[in-house]
């Protein structure tokens, strides 16, 4: 009989800069994102498994997150609800320069459940960071959210990003899944299975 996971759920970067400041998230819509977020942690809660809550610092005079600010709080919908731990990051990864890894590995955690604040900038790099590290990951990708970018590179909807990084975490490094979803494995104690970067493509050219 295969092992139960041994889940914590790590909830990023849930501050007011990305719902009244200067980074407002589009897509998902927050209010979808935002109640999903709570749902997830009070489920997490339900269940026994921690929560690591992750908020990022920048120094005074920065134009986002400064520390202290408004836009730097922890958003109602996290700073209501109880953590297990807390974690303060300079960098996008949860784990840069943080004692994440440790806390996770001192519990036995085998599988972290990523949900918040920014799809294609800390939830990826902590994703991809806990996948090198060989640990299993899950996405909460309606409990998650993307912004719009233009730069020298070209343009991209929210919309738009939110989709791609979807897609690529499930090919290798994810399971993309919904918070419902979630909840029913948390509750049947099943893992949730990500796909490969070949059967991706294989299906993408109609050879699967």
């Amino acid at each position: 009989m295969p092992t139960a996971p041994r889940r914590a759920l790590v909830v990023i970067d849930v501050q007011n800069e990305y719902v009244t400041g200067k980074l407002p998230i589009e897509h998902p819509p927050l209010a979808t994102s935002l109640p999903a977020i709570g749902a997830a942690m009070d489920a997490a809660r339900a269940a026994g498994i921690p929560v690591v809550v992750v908020q990022q610092d920048a120094p005074e005079g920065s134009p986002i997150f400064a520390t202290g600010s408004p836009g730097w709080q922890l958003h109602e919908v996290v700073a209501s609800r109880p953590r297990d731990h807390h974690i303060r990051k300079l960098l996008p990864s949860a784990f840069a320069g943080t004692d994440l890894a440790e806390w996770l590995a001192a519990r036995g955690i085998d599988t972290l459940t990523v949900c918040g604040f920014m799809t294609h900038n800390c939830d990826a790099s902590t994703i991809l960071q806990a996948a090198h590290a060989g640990l299993t990951v899950e996405w909460l990708s309606d409990a998650s959210g993307a912004l719009p970018y233009a730069n020298a590179a070209g343009a991209v909807s929210a919309e738009e990003m939110h989709r791609v990084f979807a897609v690529v975490f499930h090919s290798r490094f994810a399971a993309v899944t919904t918070t419902p979803q979630w909840i029913a494995a948390v509750q049947g104690g099943a893992p949730l299975r990500r796909d490969s970067i070949f059967a991706s493509n294989q299906r993408a050219r109609g050879l699967a």
